[in-house]
């Protein structure tokens, strides 16, 4: 793992990582795999409540979404919608159940099986320094 997290803007912030689970163990053990990774995490029940904080804040860099969620859109459905609105957001998709094909997914994006193992989005390679 890198010891040096992907830092946004002059702040040197680290990352930001909007974590989308419904279920609350899943979404806490997330957030800890985030936080241990060195990256700030965010929480969202849904897809709702995730576009509410995708509009008020611009330091997104990397989304996690369940497939399988309440709300006005599935998991798939909602990564779509961020890719096609917010196309510099990495998107990971993740189920426990189900296997989309690969033209299923947004362009740029990866599926996961859970249960997600720690040091997922590092080894992805996709929030590591330029």
């Amino acid at each position: 793992m890198d010891a040096h997290p992907m830092a946004l803007g002059p702040s040197c912030a680290p990352a930001v990582v909007l974590i989308v689970e419904d279920e609350m163990m899943l979404r806490m053990r997330a957030v800890d795999m985030v936080e241990d990774a060195g990256y700030t995490p965010i929480e969202a029940l849904d897809a709702d409540e995730a576009v509410a904080i995708l509009e008020s804040r611009s330091d997104i860099a990397l989304m996690c979404t369940d497939i399988q969620m309440p709300g006005s859109m599935d998991g798939l459905g909602f990564a779509h919608a961020v890719h096609a609105r917010w196309p510099s957001i990495k998107i990971i998709v993740v189920s426990g159940q189900l296997s989309p094909p690969r033209g299923d997914l947004p362009p740029c994006s990866r599926f996961f099986g859970k249960p997600l193992e720690a040091g997922l989005a590092p080894r992805a390679g996709w929030l590591r320094p330029a």
